[in-house]
């Protein structure tokens, strides 16, 4: 852990067809009033929309900006790819779909010294820029929707299991591997960073300030809640005996439904009542949408509109849209898990290729190895 009192930082941005974002993001970090800002990386997989051609136009006038190619683009290959060429005491991961308050650099540096943490960070603050979006950003704040996470709560101060984006001293990342190559990077990153250092290793702070664009549209917002299942069931699949139970709750619980839906439309031909216990759910989760939405109703343009000049969506597009949002999490969620546990028992390492069908990656036990794999 670096002893200076102001230790230098280096960020790391990963992106892929970014070229509507990247420059407001650079440019806020650029404006940072943080003095030791050493380099700001940004790791692009091959953008075929002019983000590279964007970045390079850029680093002519910033020289601390660089550009590194991901020929992977996978999002932690390109964290591991910053990793190893960062020479900043901090690694700050950043995001090209996120907005990032003025403060945000000084505030993770503090953040970092004071909680005397390995990572740290702040809340995922929702916000839409769309109907549906305003209806993902008001599921965040549902424990249906968010799981009871810490670092869904914007008012969370204190240590955690896991947190949103990172600020890590870049001294214990290396020693714990950096991350691994896989979906989920960060929750199985932050396991191991517990594992090593303490359940005091990652720290949520309110006063670090960054706001989330979530999914657009439905299908985009399925596709990425499946592909968080299948990371969930790598995860609990590499640390079977170390996780909480609460992990395999959620799937276990919808399978259990399943079946039991099954069963009583093909044998017990009825007698469950499943159909009416479908009926009663839905109707659980639109009243748990119509109560998150009624209870951010007078402060939704302020926490969650990002466009205050243009109108809000209507009070009942909202609740329509966080509906279909907090159903669809944990069916998306356990419709990858499961999709996953059958790839791994008709064929072996699908663990270590998911999702991208490039090239198997192999387990490393080094950044440099991960990277050259």
């Amino acid at each position: 852990m670096s002893v200076s009192k102001n230790p230098s930082v280096s960020i790391v941005i990963p992106t892929y067809n970014e070229v509507d974002n990247i420059e407001a993001v650079v440019r806020k970090f650029l404006a940072s009033k943080y003095s030791n800002l050493l380099e700001i990386l940004i790791v692009d997989g091959l953008s075929t929309d002019g983000t590279q051609a964007k970045i390079q136009e850029i680093s002519r006038i910033y020289p601390q900006i660089r550009l590194l190619n991901n020929p992977r683009r996978i999002q932690s290959a390109a964290l591991n790819i910053g990793l190893e060429a960062c020479k900043g005491d901090i690694f700050l991961r950043a995001d090209a779909h996120c907005n990032y308050a003025d403060n945000y650099v000084e505030e993770c540096v503090t953040g970092l010294q004071k909680s005397q943490a390995v990572n740290v960070g702040g809340a995922q603050r929702f916000v839409a820029a769309n109907t549906f979006q305003a209806g993902v950003a008001l599921a965040s704040r549902s424990l249906i929707g968010s799981g009871g996470a810490k670092y869904r709560d914007p008012n969370y101060n204190g240590y955690a299991e896991t947190v949103f984006l990172g600020c890590f001293w870049r001294s214990d990342l290396e020693d714990v591997g950096g991350y691994e190559v896989t979906r989920k990077e960060d929750s199985e990153l932050n396991f191991r960073l517990l594992k090593a250092k303490g359940d005091r290793a990652i720290y949520i702070s309110s006063g670090i300030k960054v706001w989330y664009f979530p999914r657009s549209n439905w299908l985009s917002l399925w596709r990425q809640y499946v592909k968080y299942g299948r990371g969930s069931c790598i995860v609990s699949s590499k640390y079977a005996q170390e996780l909480p139970l609460r992990n395999k709750i959620p799937f276990f619980g919808i399978l259990g439904l399943t079946i039991a839906i099954l069963a009583d439309l093909t044998i017990l031909d009825g007698l469950l009542h499943t159909i009416l216990l479908i009926l009663l759910g839905f109707c659980l989760i639109a009243l748990e949408a119509a109560r998150i939405t009624l209870k951010y109703k007078s402060k939704f343009r302020e926490e969650f509109w990002y466009h205050c000049e243009k109108p809000m969506p209507s009070l009942v597009s909202r609740w329509l849209c966080c509906t279909i949002a907090i159903a669809t999490m944990p069916v998306a969620h356990f419709t990858g898990f499961g999709y996953q546990l059958y790839l791994r028992k008709i064929r072996k390492n699908q663990d270590n290729c998911f999702f991208e069908s490039r090239s198997s990656i192999p387990k490393c036990n080094s950044v440099k190895e991960k990277i050259k794999a």
